[in-house]
Protein backbone atom coordinates (compact mmCIF):
# COMPACT_ATOMS: atom_id res chain seq x y z
CA UNK A 1 0.00 0.00 0.00
CA UNK A 2 1.45 3.50 -1.20
CA UNK A 3 1.52 6.60 1.16
CA UNK A 4 -1.41 8.28 -0.74
CA UNK A 5 -3.62 4.87 0.30
CA UNK A 6 -2.55 4.52 3.74
CA UNK A 7 -3.75 8.39 4.24
CA UNK A 8 -6.96 7.63 2.11
CA UNK A 9 -7.39 4.80 4.64
CA UNK A 10 -6.95 7.17 7.49
CA UNK A 11 -9.34 9.57 6.22
CA UNK A 12 -11.95 6.79 6.27
CA UNK A 13 -10.86 5.63 9.58
CA UNK A 14 -10.52 9.30 11.33
CA UNK A 15 -14.39 10.05 9.47
CA UNK A 16 -15.72 6.70 11.43
CA UNK A 17 -14.19 7.19 14.97
CA UNK A 18 -16.02 11.11 14.67
CA UNK A 19 -19.04 10.13 13.22
CA UNK A 20 -18.36 12.61 9.81
CA UNK A 21 -19.56 11.86 6.49
CA UNK A 22 -16.68 11.98 3.73
CA UNK A 23 -17.56 13.23 0.27
CA UNK A 24 -17.80 11.14 -2.82
CA UNK A 25 -14.56 11.45 -4.26
CA UNK A 26 -11.35 13.56 -2.66
CA UNK A 27 -8.92 14.63 -5.12
CA UNK A 28 -5.90 17.03 -4.44
CA UNK A 29 -7.61 19.86 -5.42
CA UNK A 30 -10.08 18.96 -2.71
CA UNK A 31 -10.29 21.30 0.06
CA UNK A 32 -10.03 19.97 3.08
CA UNK A 33 -12.78 22.10 4.94
CA UNK A 34 -14.73 20.88 2.65
CA UNK A 35 -13.67 17.05 2.50
CA UNK A 36 -16.60 15.80 5.44
CA UNK A 37 -13.82 15.70 8.29
CA UNK A 38 -14.35 18.28 11.19
CA UNK A 39 -11.87 19.63 13.87
CA UNK A 40 -12.18 16.50 15.57
CA UNK A 41 -11.71 14.32 12.60
CA UNK A 42 -8.80 15.99 11.35
CA UNK A 43 -6.95 15.73 14.68
CA UNK A 44 -7.78 12.01 14.91
CA UNK A 45 -5.96 11.59 11.18
CA UNK A 46 -3.18 13.45 11.66
CA UNK A 47 -2.71 11.27 15.60
CA UNK A 48 -3.47 8.14 13.27
CA UNK A 49 -0.84 9.14 10.91
CA UNK A 50 1.34 9.51 13.54
CA UNK A 51 1.35 5.91 14.68
CA UNK A 52 0.93 3.87 10.96
CA UNK A 53 3.48 5.90 9.85
CA UNK A 54 5.53 7.52 13.16
CA UNK A 55 6.04 10.52 12.27
CA UNK A 56 3.90 13.73 12.65
CA UNK A 57 5.44 16.40 9.81
CA UNK A 58 2.97 19.27 11.35
CA UNK A 59 5.20 18.98 15.30
CA UNK A 60 8.38 18.93 12.39
CA UNK A 61 8.19 21.76 10.59
CA UNK A 62 9.60 25.42 11.76
CA UNK A 63 7.36 27.19 10.20
CA UNK A 64 3.58 26.13 10.41
CA UNK A 65 1.97 25.44 7.27
CA UNK A 66 -1.75 24.18 6.89
CA UNK A 67 -2.60 22.84 3.66
CA UNK A 68 -5.99 23.97 1.97
CA UNK A 69 -6.21 20.86 -0.12
CA UNK A 70 -5.69 17.01 -0.22
CA UNK A 71 -3.11 17.52 -2.67
CA UNK A 72 -0.99 19.65 -0.45
CA UNK A 73 -1.99 17.72 2.72
CA UNK A 74 -0.18 14.81 0.68
CA UNK A 75 2.52 16.54 -0.15
CA UNK A 76 3.45 17.35 3.34
CA UNK A 77 3.73 13.64 4.39
CA UNK A 78 5.57 12.85 0.87
CA UNK A 79 8.12 15.47 1.74
CA UNK A 80 8.14 13.88 5.49
CA UNK A 81 8.46 10.76 4.44
CA UNK A 82 11.38 11.26 1.99
CA UNK A 83 13.87 13.21 4.28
Amino acid sequence: MNLEQRIRGCFESAAQLCGCTLIENIDNQTVLLESGLDSLGFALLVAQLEEELGLDPFSEMEMAVYPRTFGEFLSIYQQSTNK
